[in-house]
């Protein structure tokens, strides 16, 4: 009986392999099975305290032509505490400027040539990481595997080290540290684990499949939000710094408005609550004008934010000049911080 259910087995296997080997490997195209997918990554706090995140929204897909595509939505960062994500996409991250990291690669029949006969196959893969508005030429050691003819699976064998320099994230990660008063080392370590299922549909049939059930992307509570997360938020975000203003002036660039769109929708999560908006200044000038700028920025915001479509009674501007500073005003640096927009929580919260 052991004999027979051997050699039914390897039987199996073949014919696995020689379906696989018949057909083009990249026919018809693959696309990313979610839930046999996961990606994490390690960061190290207080110099020996490990932590394990994850993403939970990847998406992919490979040609005909064995041209890969893999997509990170960074706002679906998870870290198993709720204002912890929101430090890192806000802070790190800054997905309203940069709501995904892509990494392409091209796999070749070559690469692959033993996988029908073996079930697997160890490959270098040269990729690119598009992070934060940078690319990467990096390289990792990766296993691919068949389960069956139309699904293989692709595992890193050691982690992907990543340096925060290399992809200009280390502002985010100053600010990430000081908000959580914690020092962090400056890389991480990325491992993955994704299945790629062979597509049995045409390509336009996949992509309206894909738009008709879009992925959650943040890991937002439902509904609204609470008291503690709605504070949390709009103190993590008057910590992000993306709002900016010409120089001596209350116009904002439109480099602030995607920040303000994401403080808008917060906002909207938070009802019952009125919301301060203050503006700062640096102690350069004389402290009436500053003082004045303050009021005109803090209501430049506002009305950005009524613009949006917030009700102006749920938010009032208040401008306080160079009083209450962050940072030191003798260096560029400090007076950069200390040039800012604050929000806040006035009133009692009524759910």
């Amino acid at each position: 009986m052991k004999g027979k259910f051997f050699t039914a087995l390897a039987a199996q296997c073949l014919f696995l392999g020689v379906a696989f080997a018949q057909e083009a490997p990249f026919e018809s195209g693959w696309s990313l099975n979610q839930e046999g997918s996961s990606l994490n990554f390690l960061s190290v706090k207080k110099g020996t305290l490990m932590e394990l995140s994850s993403f939970a929204s990847l998406d992919g897909t490979i040609d005909e032509n064995g041209e890969a595509t893999f997509e990170i939505a960074l706002d679906s960062v998870d870290t198993k505490v709720d204002l912890r994500n929101v430090r890192m996409r806000f802070l790190m991250f800054e997905t309203f400027v940069y709501p995904k990291a892509t990494v392409t690669a091209k796999i070749t029949p070559a690469m692959i040539a033993s996988l029908p006969s073996n079930g697997f196959t160890t490959i270098n893969l040269p990729f690119t990481l598009d992070l934060h508005g940078i690319k990467q030429e990096m390289a990792a050691d990766v296993q691919v595997s068949l389960a069956g003819s139309d699904q293989v699976s692709i595992s890193t064998i050691a982690p992907i080290v990543i340096k925060v320099a290399d992809f200009n994230l280390e502002n985010g990660l100053q600010k990430l540290m000081e908000a959580a008063d914690v020092t962090i080392v400056p890389t991480t370590a990325v491992t993955f684990s994704v299945t790629f299922n062979r597509n049995k549909e045409s390509a336009n049939q996949v992509v309206a499949s894909a738009v008709a059930n879009p992925r959650a992307t943040a890991l937002e509570p439902e509904g609204y939000f609470s008291e503690e997360a709605c504070k949390g938020r709009f103190e993590i975000l008057s910590r992000s710094g993306n709002i900016y203003f010409e120089k001596a002036s209350a116009d904002l660039k439109a480099e602030s408005f995607p920040l303000l769109r994401d403080v808008a929708f917060i906002v909207s999560k938070c009802p019952g609550m009125t919301i301060q908006v203050a503006g700062y200044t640096d102690s350069r000038g004389k402290s009436g004008y500053n003082k004045w700028l303050s009021e005109m920025r803090s209501k430049a915001v506002v009305d950005s934010l009524v613009g949006l479509g917030l009700p102006s009674n749920r938010l009032i501007s208040r401008g306080f000049g160079e009083a209450n500073p962050i940072a030191s005003n003798r260096t560029a640096a400090g007076r950069t911080k200390n040039r800012r927009i604050e929000f806040s929580v006035l009133g009692n919260f009524s759910g």
